[in-house]
């Protein structure tokens, strides 16, 4: 029955510790992170190559003026 009731008081002992409550904490928060960059990154995703096109445009009217 000893035997029984240290295994009991380990068990409940798992249970209270919040040691690894930090690390989840820190997982659900860096996915939030990652999703919103990716989120970001695919709106603003589709416009670059209009946009490569607009400044490669723009750069290759210039001339070059020398100093």
């Amino acid at each position: 029955m000893e035997h029984m009731q240290k295994y009991h008081t380990r068990i409940l002992g798992y249970f209270r510790r919040q040691d690894g409550a930090v690390t989840v904490d820190w997982v659900v928060l860096t996915a939030a992170i990652v999703g919103m960059g990716m989120a970001a990154a695919f709106s603003v995703g589709g416009n670059i190559p209009g946009l490569a096109d607009q400044v490669s445009t723009v750069v290759a009217n210039r001339g070059i003026v020398p100093d």
